[in-house]
């Protein structure tokens, strides 16, 4: 396959910072030569590379739009365009750097004491210490309000019963950071690995996310001390507002696995002979490449204004909603005509399609379904709710 030099028909990188060229160009080459050449292998396994999670610390990767202990400081559009490319490699790879900044350190830099913050932000950015999320439950999924995870008051502690599902780094991670209702209200708790009566097995027999670590957490009896209750949050917004930074993220790499799956295809398409001419000359063809064009340059425009909005602070949840929806919508579109492309050949470990595939479709549905941001975006269209 050719150098990949990246999908901008509309030049929006005229509009980018030296800062954020230069780091997405750093990415770039980082997943083309640490990413790329070994993900296949690690997909086919049910792996996660564990030796990438240095580097990825040493780049400033991990929380790298926080300000402050040791975090990088970046502009979310230079967080977006990280994404973008780690995404490329691997959703897997994005869904770890994601987890780890958005849905870990981001709550606990928002929501916890300065104590917390000094105790676990500064190894968190330097992927000496690896966090979780732990929301979604085996019940409730788009109706995190019914959790049953329960916490109760003891003394000088916390004590945690209850169990978590579909979590991203769970077997992996130092800390968690644990919703669950205190009095009927809901609390974000930190959860640390070793603490008595938390086990954090891994899930297997996955189609997608082969290469990414999903796990359960449980909680039997789990003993916290009560300096490790995020003091400065309560209700969904805490957990929402997480999510919200978790979707930013992949608006932008949605992109990435869809601009993986453009590129291929057009080589493809050009050295593939068939009727003894290649099939990029034929009209069918070159719609799709057509098609992908398009879609993938208003994904990106849409990326581009969301980030800077979220820059400025004027980045509403509804907006990351549409660009989730949207984003992943047209890369989960995209891989499935990509496919269509490379023909049988499409099915091969040796092109990135069907990867690709698999993974969009539990992007699809992880981070907010696609039926539930129209539903998002339907309540502030109308002003009703439509949830329930």
């Amino acid at each position: 396959m050719s150098r990949y030099e990246g999908v901008d028909f509309y030049n929006i990188e005229q509009h980018l910072t030296e800062e954020e060229t230069m780091v997405r160009d750093l990415v770039r080459e980082w997943v083309d030569e640490k990413v790329i050449p070994i993900i296949e292998n690690h997909y086919a396994k049910g792996t996660f590379p564990m030796e990438l999670m240095s580097e990825i610390g040493t780049m400033g990767l991990f929380g790298c739009n926080l300000k402050g202990y040791d975090c990088a400081g970046m502009s979310n559009v230079a967080y977006g365009l990280i994404c973008q490319e780690l995404e490329r490699g691997d959703s897997a790879i994005r869904s770890c750097v994601s987890v780890q900044g958005s849905l870990s350190m981001y709550p606990i830099h928002a929501f916890g004491s300065e104590e917390q913050k000094q105790k676990y932000l500064p190894g968190m950015a330097r992927g000496e210490l690896i966090g979780c999320f732990g929301l979604t439950e085996p019940d409730h999924g788009s109706d995190p309000s019914g959790m049953e995870t329960k916490a109760v008051e003891d003394g000088d502690s916390y004590v945690l019963n209850g169990a978590k599902m579909w979590i991203t780094n769970g077997t992996i991670a130092d800390l968690a950071v644990v919703w669950a209702k205190l009095d009927g209200k809901i609390r974000g708790f930190i959860v640390e690995k070793g603490d008595s009566g938390f086990t954090a097995p891994e899930m297997k027999g996955k189609h997608s996310l082969r290469a990414s670590i999903t796990s359960e957490l449980v909680f039997q009896d789990c003993r916290i001390p009560k300096d490790r209750i995020l003091p400065d949050v309560q209700g969904l917004k805490g957990p929402l507002s997480c999510l919200t930074q978790a979707r930013f993220g992949i608006v932008w790499g949605s992109l990435g696995a869809a601009t993986g799956c453009y590129h291929s295809s057009v080589d493809y398409s050009k050295s593939r002979i068939m009727f003894k001419k290649p099939i990029a000359s034929f009209q069918l063809v070159q719609n799709k490449l057509a098609w992908m064009l398009r879609e993938i340059t208003k994904g990106q425009l849409l990326a581009y204004h969301l980030g800077r909005a979220k820059d400025e602070g004027k980045a509403t949840p509804e907006m990351v909603s549409l660009g989730k929806m949207n984003n992943v919508d047209i890369a989960l579109q995209i891989a499935r005509m990509s496919r269509d492309i490379h023909g049988a050949n499409g099915i091969l470990n040796e092109y990135p399609i069907m990867r690709h595939m698999a993974n969009l479709e539990s992007v699809y549905t992880y981070e907010g379904t696609h039926d539930i941001h129209n539903l998002i975006l339907g309540r502030w269209i109308t002003g009703i709710q439509a949830f329930e």
